[in-house]
């Protein structure tokens, strides 16, 4: 088979078969790129989208003890409420600006979602939703939020808030330091601060009565783990990439074909092949 593919005429194929592969690549290449592009297009788009449309009533856009929706990452709404006393808690190990810190994470116990209480009729009572105020830096050596302990607390009484919805996130390891946790878990909070829950949170937008400037306001939330794709575009390089493949295929097939051809002729034959061997020789 190796001498079959030394052949002239099978090395001359071979470079033109290897060239539209190579061809191939570059498009599939330029498709991904393209993916990538649209990807990102559409991400943004989706997110002016989500800031325009404005705020909406809790209770219109998730119900408690309900799952969570992907699309409702980053949708912006309102809730009435207070905040639940002794219910403060640390997020750690969270990053803004590319500078160490915690969220400040507190349950609020809901009042009004924009229905009325409709939303929680057929439950145990008013649910409990998990609101991140904001972000604090921490001190030098990480340990400790870098801000007195007193603004963590949130505006007692009534409290209007609007924000942006975000996605429970997975169970985490949990914190050796009391009033401390390492993720914002639903079905955890739901064993210290009881229920019923919603199986998202919310990010502080603004507050009415305002809550304290030393905790910073949060960016809109995007989806996590996203991979910016447009789907069709990925499709066209996957194919230009498989072209490519059947390229070089098509090579080893004809040379397995060609010496296929000549071990049949060989067995009609015997002589002439011998004659060729000899000739090739």
């Amino acid at each position: 088979m190796l001498v079959v593919a030394l052949r002239p005429r099978m090395i001359g194929l071979l470079v033109l078969f290897l060239l539209a592969a190579a061809v191939c690549a570059r498009l599939g290449v330029w498709q991904l790129d393209r993916a990538h592009e649209r990807g990102d297009l559409a991400d943004r788009q989706a997110a002016a989208e989500a800031q325009n449309q404005g705020p909406e009533g809790l209770g219109a856009l998730l119900e408690p003890q309900s799952t969570f929706p992907g699309d409702l990452v980053g949708r912006q709404a309102w809730v009435e409420g207070e905040y639940v006393t002794g219910t403060q808690m640390l997020v750690e190990g969270r990053a803004h600006d590319g500078e160490p810190g915690f969220l400040v994470l507190t349950a609020m116990r809901v009042s009004e979602d924009g229905t009325g209480g409709a939303s929680w009729a057929d439950l145990s009572g008013a649910p409990v939703l998990p609101v991140v105020q904001g972000w604090v830096p921490a001190t030098t050596d990480g340990s400790d939020p870098d801000v007195d302990a007193s603004v963590l607390a949130g505006p007692a009484g009534s409290v209007r808030l609007t924000g942006y919805l975000q996605a429970s996130e997975a169970l985490g390891q949990g914190s050796s330091v009391p009033g401390r946790t390492d993720s914002i878990s639903s079905a955890s909070l739901a064993n210290v601060w009881g229920g019923p829950i919603y199986s998202g949170y919310l990010v502080v937008s603004s507050s009415e009565p305002s809550q304290d400037d030393a905790i910073v306001l949060l960016d809109r939330p995007s989806i996590e783990g996203g991979d910016g794709l447009n789907l069709q575009n990925l499709f066209y390089a996957l194919q230009w990439w498989i072209f490519g493949g059947f390229a070089v295929l098509l090579w080893l097939r004809l040379v397995r074909d060609e010496v296929r051809g000549e071990e049949k002729s060989a067995d009609e034959d015997p002589f002439g092949a011998l004659a060729r061997a000899e000739a090739e020789a």
